[in-house]
């Protein structure tokens, strides 16, 4: 199945088993699939039980595996992992799971993966209820993006990531129609002269409450003034408003990239589980 077409039973597994051992959120599946254009994303495998979903397989490309199943269902997952392995080229295929995901790892185990040493990242999550109030930083202001400006603000996504991104103008404008994007919590920071410099979009699940920041950055010449930090409160302020409880966000953690981390940190969230990276060689 495309994976626009399963978007929406992705997400309905994603948000109904969601806890803070748990990897995936709805918006982060958004993400994944609307941020570029012509991005060349894989198959959706589904696994139901009893007419409702207990599992699904993501070719996300095709040596990398995205896997979500309900730990009541863990028998459905080597299923899911046989329908990828069965598709996967020659070389190397890998797949990233929390490491509390238990009855996903024993299944990647079962199939033959192995834990490798890559980069990793860390759940972080912050209770909205004690929120800190946004500080003031002189020459810029916050707001959150308009109807009809996807080309302003893909431009500062791609100012601040890479010239060479896929997120382009018509693709934020895609993505500004997708499932669980809200403009209110899609938030930049402007310069005194109205140059979006920062910007943060949040996705709320309104059945857990939870608010996932993705992504974060700022353009090189505005970094060092605390604008990642500052936008990223102004839209978890927004999301409390509109409901949310929890804050998630899932930096690096390795020593490679570690400023990210302390920004999230010196905003009131705390580390929780990491990401591991799996791989099977498929020479084999």
């Amino acid at each position: 199945m495309e994976v626009a077409a399963a978007l929406p039973e992705m997400q309905a597994l994603a948000s109904r088993i969601w806890s803070r051992k748990s990897r995936h959120h709805p918006g982060q599946l958004t993400w994944s699939v609307y941020y570029g254009e012509r991005l060349d994303l894989g198959p959706v495998e589904l696994a139901r039980v009893g007419g409702e979903t207990a599992g699904w397989a993501w070719a996300e490309s095709d040596d990398w595996l995205e896997i979500c199943v309900d730990p009541a269902h863990p028998d459905v997952a080597p299923g899911l992992i046989d329908w990828f392995l069965d598709r996967a080229p020659a070389g190397v295929v890998r797949a990233m799971v929390l490491e509390t995901e238990d009855h996903v790892l024993a299944a990647l185990d079962d199939a033959g993966f192995e834990p490798e040493d890559l980069p990793w990242f860390t759940h972080h999550h912050l209770d909205l209820a004690g929120l800190v109030p946004v500080p003031d930083v002189a020459g810029y202001s916050f707001r959150h993006v308009q109807a009809g400006e996807a080309a302003e603000r893909s431009a500062c996504h791609r100012a601040a990531w890479s010239a060479t991104s896929p997120v382009t103008a018509t693709a934020y404008a895609a993505l500004m129609r997708a499932p669980y994007y809200r403009s209110d919590l899609d938030w930049v920071a402007l310069h005194d002269s109205d140059a979006m410099v920062a910007a943060v979009c949040l996705w709320l699940d309104p059945a857990t409450g939870v608010a996932l920041l993705e992504p974060v950055g700022t353009t090189p010449d505005h970094r060092g003034r605390g604008l990642a930090g500052a936008v990223s409160l102004a839209a978890l302020h927004a999301a409390r408003d509109a409901g949310a409880v929890v804050g998630l966000v899932c930096p690096r953690g390795d020593e490679d990239y570690p400023v990210p981390a302390r920004v999230y940190r010196s905003i009131g969230f705390r580390p929780g589980p990491r990401t591991v990276t799996l791989g099977r060689s498929m020479e084999t």
